[in-house]
């Protein structure tokens, strides 16, 4: 039906009812009863009507589809009509907030920094990475213009000044901050923060990697070059001279092959790609063969022990093999003549563990954080005389972490440092 009929129509027939009232009083009592019937009906409609919207008025004031008062005649249709839009506005609100409510939660999982502002950048909402990249709270912060909470001068010329089309590289809190404002609706804008330190210090460790790698094999070839071009232009060297150039160029050309075997071998433990292959691993008879390299390697002059008191376990023997030597290497290349080596197998409550105790030079405590990065060297200029790669103890981490491992490093400069790698319990095989 016609909306104004359903409103007019009752109006029209309380009219007639009252006139039909008015009129029967008037034939009965006089034109004065007839009146005085008409303008006391009329005052009784208007009196309800404004009952009606004194009632409206109060629930707008607080407009809860379950109060929603009730009414006679047209105020039924309106009061229908109200409801009906209240339920509609009130679903409307609940599906608003759940999806804020999701938006939020995804926004919360991000690993980027992610903060809501209004257009005179008042902080609205932040999520927790925003609070730890900008040293915000929300609860304390809500309501705050966002440039009185960050103060760095590059962050708030970039805000204020409204560049947005390159972000913003910031080092706030010890940490690289790439900083993106991007403008949201007409009243918001939304500040994105990606933390850079960890991508930064992986470009940073290639590059000292490459840089580290082309001087270690520099060296060799160098000096292979220098006596191929000396042999070249000396065809009629002395048989011990050339012998002697021959030996140089064997030594050198050997410590470039372990380095790229090591290098091949560091790749490889990385790649996702090569998984971990298990099996038992004897722990005696492989650190039996251990000790014996080591003794080879020492040429008598350290004293080499070990004590196997711990058992078998589930891994890799060719990468333990790896790992346990590069520690027992690096023992025998930094303990003086005469010194003591001692190798131990055992378990304790964490798990098994290999331990390696030297009476070496030891290590100052500035350097035992770092001793796992690749071609690190704690002294440089002794670098040469070891021999060694560089990549040793890098190859000890990455083995070990195949294995849920970790390597301890405990050392006092001048009286020897003791390397132990602690297995998972889960590791152990019982008999």
């Amino acid at each position: 039906m016609n909306p104004q009929l359903l409103f007019w129509v009752p109006v029209a027939l309380r009219m007639l009812l009252v006139l039909c009232g008015a009129g029967a009083v008037w034939y009965a009592w006089g034109v004065k009863a007839g009146l005085a019937t008409a303008m006391l009906s009329m005052l009784v409609l208007v009196v309800i009507q404004l009952h009606y919207l004194y009632r409206l008025g109060i629930w707008l004031d607080n407009p809860n589809s379950e109060k929603m008062p009730d009414g006679m005649g047209a105020w039924t249709d309106v009061f229908a009509r109200l409801y009906k839009l209240r339920r509609e506005d009130e679903r409307n609100q609940a599906e608003l907030a759940e999806w804020l409510t999701r938006f939020r939660q995804a926004m919360s999982r991000l690993p980027d920094g992610v903060v809501i502002m209004d257009d005179v950048l008042f902080l609205e909402w932040c999520n927790p990475v925003a609070e730890q990249h900008l040293g915000l709270n929300l609860a304390r912060d809500k309501g705050m213009r966002v440039t009185n909470l960050v103060r760095h001068p590059d962050f708030m010329d970039y805000i204020i000044l409204g560049r947005y089309e390159q972000p913003l590289t910031l080092t706030l809190r010890d940490r690289k901050l790439l900083v993106h404002l991007i403008p949201f609706e007409n009243r918001r804008q939304i500040l994105v923060t990606h933390d850079a330190t960890e991508s930064d210090r992986i470009d940073m460790m290639r590059r000292d990697f490459i840089a580290n790698a082309s001087h270690e094999l520099r060296t060799p070839l160098t000096v292979i070059n220098g006596f191929l071009e000396i042999a070249c232009a000396q065809p009629n060297l002395d048989q011990e001279t050339r012998m002697a150039h021959l030996k140089l160029m064997n030594e050198q050309g050997r410590r470039m092959q372990n380095l790229v075997e090591d290098m091949l071998t560091l790749t490889r433990l990385e790649s996702m790609d090569y998984p971990l292959r298990t099996e038992h691993v004897r722990i005696q008879e492989l650190l039996n063969q251990i000790k014996q390299e080591a003794e080879v390697l020492s040429g008598g002059r350290h004293a080499v022990t070990l004590a196997v008191e711990g058992p078998d376990v589930k891994g890799n023997t060719e990468e333990l093999r790896s790992a346990f030597t590069n520690l027992v290497t690096n023992a025998i290349r930094y303990t003086p003549e005469q010194g003591r080596i001692a190798l131990f197998w055992k378990e304790d409550e964490e798990g098994p563990c290999f331990i390696v105790r030297d009476t070496g030079i030891g290590i100052k405590p500035e350097h035992i954080a770092r001793l796992t990065e690749r071609f690190y060297r704690v002294d440089k200029s002794r670098s040469r005389e070891t021999q060694g790669t560089g990549l040793g103890l890098a190859i000890v981490k990455h083995v070990l972490l195949r294995h849920g491992a970790r390597l301890v490093i405990e050392s006092n400069l001048g009286e020897g440092s003791a390397f132990t790698a602690k297995f998972p319990k889960n590791i152990a095989l019982i008999d």
